[in-house]
């Protein structure tokens, strides 16, 4: 299978990387089929052969998640909620709602704690 994924490339502690299709079982920094794109993640920048990629998508080219969402940012792929995006969230939501409830049960035990002394 076709992966797009990044080649790494530059100076220690000052990396940049290629977009680029390769065989999924090929390695990090090998020789890939061909080179799509730069992104340099200290300055943001993001270079795309958009007609190369629309290309290999159609092929049938699978992108890492890092990949995608550069092509999302790039307007190449539509934006796509991933189920461990969502689960993130819902567990969040849980955890604040979960800080609410052990909250106001707190402020109540307090309120009733100081009701009873002023009553003594």
């Amino acid at each position: 299978m076709i992966k797009l994924r990044l080649k790494r490339f530059g100076k220690k502690k000052e990396a940049s990387f290629r977009i680029v299709a390769c065989n999924s079982t090929s390695r990090r920094d090998g020789r890939p089929l061909q080179e799509l794109g730069f992104y340099n993640p200290r300055t943001k920048e993001t270079r795309l052969d958009t007609e190369a990629l629309r290309t290999r998508l159609t092929q049938g080219a699978q992108p890492t998640d890092v990949v995608r969402t550069l092509l999302e940012k790039g307007g190449l792929l539509e934006k796509t909620e991933r189920p461990s995006i969502a689960i993130g969230k819902a567990k969040l939501e849980k955890e604040k709602l979960s800080k609410a409830k052990t909250k106001a049960q707190e402020n109540n035990s307090k309120a009733e704690s100081e009701g009873n002394e002023a009553e003594s």
